[in-house]
Order: C-alpha cells, then sequence, then structure tokens
C-alpha cells in the first residue's frame, strides 16, 4: 500500500480525497496556488506545496511543478481527482516515468476515452450502440463539406468538441442557417477550453434523458456496475442535480444498460473506476455518448446508495489489489444539489466574493462536501461549484423532502448561490413527479 499521496486538485473534490486517504492511515500532500493559500484542503494535508499563481495554466495544469511536488515530498502516488489533470493521459505516462503511480487509468484507456470519435469506433467494434455521427472534421475541412455531412446526417445536429468535457465546445443546430455561426463559436471555445478547435457532428437526440452508469474494474479483468445515476438536469450541457437510481428507468432496462457498461469496460480490459455515459430517448433507446476514465463530481450519490468509498476503493485498484463488489441495483434513493456561486436570473453568471456568514445543514441523511467557511473568499479563477449537498433515504419521495428540508437549512451570505434555484426546483411538480429531460431548466428558468 502507498505511504504517502499527493493529490493534485483543489477545492471540495482536494478535501474529500484527504479524508479518506487519512482513514486509511496514508500521508497526505495538498498542492495549492496562490489564490487557495487559505483553502481548506491545505489546512488539513499533512504538507503542501504552493505549484504557481492563481492561473490554472501556471499551477494546477503545470504537471512539471506537481511532478516536483510529488518527488521533494517522497510521494509515492498522486490522486488527480476531476477535471484538471484527472484525464491528461501525458501526466499520466509522466508519472509512470517518475516512478510515480497515478491513482487513475492507463494512459492508453485515457486516449482511447477522452478522443470522442476514437471512444465511439471503439464502442461500435464492441457492438455498443452509439449516436450517429461524423469523423473528426478537422481545419481541412471546408465549411461547405461541413454543412453537407449535416445534411446527410439530418438536422436537428449537436457540434462536439473531439476533446470535449464539461459542456465545453457544444452547440446544438436546430437548421442550416445556424450551423455557421455555431461552427465558429464552437472551435473557438474548444481551442480556449482543450487547446484545439477540432470538432464532429452528432445527431441531436431530442429531449433525451442523460444517464451514466458507474462502473469498477480491476486488472485481473473483474468488472462490475454499481447502478446508474440520472443526470439529466443541466445547465449550458453541466449538471446541477444528480440522483440515483434514475426514476426514468425499469429493472429491465438498468440491468440492459448494466451489462452494457460492462461490456465496453471489458472490451478496452479497463482498469479502475470509470463511468459510461447514454443517452437515453423518450422511447428508451440508448446510445453510447462517452465514458469519463476519472471519479465524477457526483459519485457521493453512488457511494450513499452503495454504502462504498469510491476513493478507497481507486487507491485499492491503483495498489493491486483485486475487486470483491458484485453488481448493485440499489434499494435506497439519493439526490444531489450542486451548490455554485452563481446568480440563476443572470443566466447563472459567476458570483466570486467573500463569504461572510454560513451555515450547514444536518441530520440523518444529508451529507456536504464543500471547502468553504465563514470568511473563506471564493476566487475567480476557477469553477464556480462550492459545495455538494446530498441526501439519501429509502423512498425518493423521503430524498426530496429531505433536501428541501437541508436547502431552507443552508446560509451562506456574502455571495450570491444556486440554494434559492434548488429549493424551487424540488418544489416543482415536474421534478417531483420524475417527468424531466436534458431541456428541464431551460423550461424552468422561464417562470423562476
Amino acid at each position: 500500500m502507498f505511504k504517502k499521496i499527493l493529490i493534485a486538485n483543489r477545492g471540495e473534490i482536494a478535501l474529500r480525497i484527504i479524508r479518506t486517504v487519512k482513514e486509511m492511515g496514508i500521508k497526505t500532500v495538498a498542492v495549492y496556488s496562490t489564490a487557495d493559500k487559505y483553502s481548506l484542503h491545505v489546512y488539513f494535508a499533512d504538507e503542501a506545496v504552493c505549484i504557481g499563481p492563481p492561473s490554472p495554466y501556471l499551477s494546477y495544469l503545470n504537471i512539471p511543478n506537481i511532478i516536483s511536488a510529488a518527488e521533494i515530498t517522497n510521494s509515492d502516488a498522486i490522486h488527480p481527482g476531476y477535471g484538471f489533470l484527472s484525464e491528461n493521459a501525458y501526466f499520466s505516462s509522466m508519472c509512470k516515468k517518475h516512478r510515480i503511480k497515478f491513482i487513475g487509468p492507463l494512459p492508453n484507456h485515457i486516449i482511447q476515452m477522452g478522443n470522442k470519435i476514437l471512444a465511439k469506433k471503439t464502442m461500435n467494434k464492441a457492438g455498443i450502440l452509439c449516436i450517429p455521427g461524423s469523423e473528426n472534421l478537422k481545419e481541412k475541412y471546408s465549411y461547405k463539406k461541413v454543412a453537407n455531412i449535416a445534411e446527410k446526417i439530418g438536422y436537428p445536429v449537436v457540434i462536439k468538441s473531439v476533446s470535449g468535457g464539461g459542456g465545453k465546445g457544444i452547440r446544438s443546430v436546430f437548421n442550416k442557417n445556424d450551423l455557421k455561426p455555431s461552427w465558429e463559436n464552437a472551435k473557438k471555445e474548444s481551442l480556449i477550453c482543450f487547446g484545439k478547435p477540432d470538432l464532429y457532428l452528432e445527431k441531436l437526440i431530442l429531449n433525451p434523458r442523460h444517464i451514466e452508469i458507474q462502473i469498477i474494474s480491476d486488472k485481473y479483468g473483474q468488472t462490475c456496475h454499481l447502478s446508474e445515476r440520472d443526470c439529466s438536469i443541466q445547465r449550458r450541457n453541466q449538471k446541477l442535480v444528480e440522483e440515483a437510481p434514475s426514476p426514468f428507468l425499469t429493472p429491465s432496462l438498468r440491468k440492459i444498460m448494466g451489462e452494457q457498461a460492462i461490456k465496453a469496460a471489458k472490451f478496452i480490459h479497463y482498469e479502475g473506476i470509470g463511468t459510461v455515459e447514454f443517452l437515453v430517448d423518450q422511447n428508451t433507446n440508448f446510445y453510447f455518448m462517452e465514458m469519463n476514465t476519472r471519479i465524477q463530481v457526483e459519485h457521493a450519490i453512488t457511494e450513499e446508495i452503495t454504502g462504498l468509498d469510491l476513493v478507497k476503493e481507486q487507491i485499492f485498484i491503483a495498489s493491486g489489489k483485486k475487486i470483491s463488489i458484485q453488481n448493485v441495483y440499489p434499494k435506497k434513493y439519493s439526490i444531489e444539489c450542486r451548490i455554485n456561486a452563481e446568480e440563476p436570473k443572470q443566466k447563472f453568471r459567476p458570483y466570486p466574493g467573500k463569504i461572510t456568514q454560513m451555515h450547514l445543514p444536518g441530520g440523518k441523511g444529508v451529507r456536504i462536501d464543500t471547502h468553504i467557511y465563514a470568511g473563506y473568499n471564493v476566487p475567480h479563477y476557477y469553477d464556480s461549484m462550492i459545495a455538494k449537498i446530498i441526501t439519501t433515504a429509502n423512498s425518493r419521495k423521503e430524498t426530496i423532502d429531505k433536501m428541501r428540508r437541508s436547502l431552507d437549512e443552508f446560509v451562506i451570505e456574502g455571495i450570491r448561490t444556486t440554494i434559492p434555484f434548488h429549493i424551487q426546483m424540488m418544489k416543482n411538480n415536474f421534478f417531483v413527479k420524475g417527468d424531466y429531460n436534458i431541456n428541464f431548466i431551460d423550461t424552468m428558468l422561464s417562470s423562476y
């Protein structure tokens, strides 16, 4: 087992990983930018190393600085969390070169699944149905050819970045008049976010559910699934609320989708924690969308319904242990609301600043994952998520009621947050009935 793990991340996920690692009796190392000097993950780790100025490119994405931090602290493993370098094959390979264990998938798995076109080709070979679409439409493709491909696929279409993630580089196009401006905007966003302007086209599935299956695999060929999460409530293609299990799936569909996720992982000989994501249409036809080769923001609800610690499982697998878990069909319900420093009434505009007062909810079945505190200054350099609130109970109704009560107790003053928006959502009749899709928030905002 590892003696010391460096957490190459910040915020709530860094703190969440530190807690599990310490409970396992392993020493922890935090890294931080100058903007995060007073963040809780810096205080609670056994050691902390400053890796650069506020800009992510000079700190949390600075591979030489992070490797150096691991070497000077004698860390024998690095956990990347989610985002930043968690799906960076080069970083994974550099860890291996410096004899530091990367607690995540192998570099070839990151490459295979990180490139959306390659991932779809791989899944097609595995016999898993994918959304119809194009190949990588690089700079060499003229706009005329792109328009012809869109016509062939048939409107509506969706433009996506080949290296995409986090809802970036995506544009929905409903007619040919909107294709060119959408294409140019997606290209610019892809270049800024991922360093590459490469895009591709897919058929747009109207009003789908976004369902993801949590899988876990070891290097001995054992794979199982831990049921699904419904992540359909999104804004700008980024998730705001997740729940497990999905109120949309039937037991038979859950079983089939779980088997398909296992098939996908086994086909590429995957190792570690991963998520196979599908879009499900109104007729319950489902299509492979992508595979995330890292722990997800919403992993907490899977932990709550299974009783597992997924970070601990990641560490066990990375250290070479066999998994001893079976496929999970949950009997509990769990919901997660992401609390962002944003103003929903202004198109979810980020709202950084100093938190003047704060009170966290509590009680049985209430979990808060956060790194903030009264007096903490939310920086503008990073993602606006500042907390996650997770409620768990024996029925979906009880879980929603618990979430309503907890949100009412949750006080954050000094900045704007999405707490009031979540309170309204938990009272929304369509959400309460489980009748929603990925366009739900657009509809809800019109009356908010």
